[in-house]
C-alpha cells in the first residue's frame, strides 16, 4: 500500500496536489471525521505539501535558468510590483490638515 500513494504523488502536478490538499482541509475542518481518519488525512496532506514545495522549487530553478544574463550567469532579480498610480499634482499639494472639505471621490 505504501508504494501506491507515492506513485500517485509522482503523477500529481502542482495544481492537482493543491486541489487535493484543499479537499483534505475541508474534510478535516468539517469535524465529521474520526481521529484515526484525521491522522491519515494529515499525513496525506503533509506529503502533498512536500510535493507542492518540490514543484515550486523546480519551477524556480527553471525560471533562474531562463533569466541568465549574457555572460551565462544567473541574474536573480527582486520582484518589483507595479506602483500605484500617483495622485494628480492638484491633490498632492493638499494636506488633510489644511483642507477641511471632505472628498468622497
Amino acid at each position: 500500500m505504501s508504494s501506491k500513494p507515492k506513485a500517485r504523488e509522482a503523477e500529481l502536478n502542482f495544481e492537482g496536489a493543491m486541489d487535493r490538499l484543499e479537499k483534505i482541509v475541508e474534510q478535516m475542518e468539517s469535524g465529521k471525521l474520526p481521529l484515526e481518519d484525521l491522522i491519515v488525512r494529515y499525513e496525506e496532506g503533509m506529503s502533498l505539501v512536500k510535493v507542492c514545495q518540490e514543484r515550486l522549487a523546480k519551477a524556480e530553478q527553471k525560471i533562474e535558468i531562463i533569466a541568465r544574463n549574457s555572460a551565462g550567469k544567473p541574474e536573480v532579480k527582486e520582484f518589483e510590483p507595479t506602483q500605484a498610480p500617483e495622485k494628480p499634482a492638484s491633490m498632492a499639494d493638499e494636506s488633510p490638515s489644511t483642507n477641511d472639505e471632505i472628498k468622497l471621490f
